[in-house]
């Protein structure tokens, strides 16, 4: 993988910022999107991770006019796309036509591979890679096996991933949200339950995660923890508290309501908190610069 040719599909929020995190390990990468305006923006956003991070791009980035310029003779395809099925799906078949020797690798967050590739007349190279935001700096990549994706696919992805710097963790059975969206949103779930029963806050209940288990996960795993304090201490507590535990099988209704009334967070203003005028940006700073300490960039 040296020497190969990378492509990323989708110029957004995921995929300028995986092109920045191959660049910046050296490699050289075309980027499409289909919007011109958020293509020509890329430069721009690359240049300000230079900055922000310190880190200069050693590879180059270049800006592709189709997608069948940007896949061409590419051995790897990351497609950043949003998470739209047909979308996805019809990116398969473009990405096939143009170049039907290179592995289609998508980044979703919970779409299961094999329905991505449902279709495809090469579902052994279509392979999901879910990058975590952002992809310049978290270390983990999940990548995800669908039914017919081979072993081919799988080492040549996970070689790149590893010669970038990244650390590829492989998800052995295609299931929706994979293992760090399960467990995530496990805990989001949950933490909306408090919310709307009346438990707490949501400012509490933030303060409690950041303040407490937030601090140990770093270190130490939900399952290493749990062999550290003994399981027989799991068992007692989780034979206690599970059936108090919410098992809702959508979104709750504290996040129905406000989605309805539009108030959808720090896009409009006000959501679970109230978000004035720059409280975003502080909050991405924020998380930004504790995730660069955290890699110790």
């Amino acid at each position: 993988m040296t020497n190969s040719r990378i492509a990323v599909l989708g110029a957004g929020l995921m995929g300028h910022g995986i092109a920045y995190a191959l660049a910046s390990a050296g490699k050289s990468v075309s980027i499409w999107d289909p919007e011109p305006d958020v293509l020509d923006g890329v430069p721009r956003r690359l240049e300000g991770h230079e900055c922000a991070l310190g880190r200069a791009m050693t590879g180059k980035v270049t800006l592709a006019s189709s997608l069948v310029e940007a896949v061409d003779e590419a051995s790897i395809v990351f497609e950043a796309a949003p998470e739209d099925l047909a979308l996805k799906r019809a990116l398969v078949d473009e990405v096939h036509k143009a170049n039907p020797r290179t592995v289609f690798a998508t980044n979703t967050s919970v779409l299961r591979i094999s329905e991505i590739a449902g279709g495809s007349p090469a579902p052994d190279y279509v392979i999901g890679t879910h990058w975590w935001n952002p992809p310049y700096l978290i270390p983990i990549v999940e990548v995800v096996r669908g039914d017919g994706t081979c072993d081919e696919s799988v080492n040549l992805t996970c070689e790149l991933l590893r010669d970038v710097g990244k650390t590829p963790v492989e998800v052995k059975k295609d299931v929706p949200g994979f293992i760090g969206n399960r467990m995530q949103f496990a805990l989001v779930r949950e933490a909306l339950n408090i919310v709307e029963e009346g438990i707490a806050t949501a400012d509490a209940v933030d303060k409690v995660a950041r303040g407490t288990f937030g601090l140990r996960w770093g270190a130490v795993g939900p399952l290493e923890n749990s062999d550290f304090i003994g399981l027989d201490l799991v068992k007692s507590i989780l034979d206690y508290l599970s059936p108090s535990l919410s098992a809702a099988h959508g979104s709750p209704a504290i996040v129905n309501r406000r989605v309805d009334r539009e108030e959808i967070g720090a896009k409009t203003g006000k959501g679970l908190f109230e978000w004035h005028r720059g409280h975003k940006e502080s909050v991405e700073e924020r998380l930004l610069s504790h995730l660069a300490a955290a890699v110790e960039l």
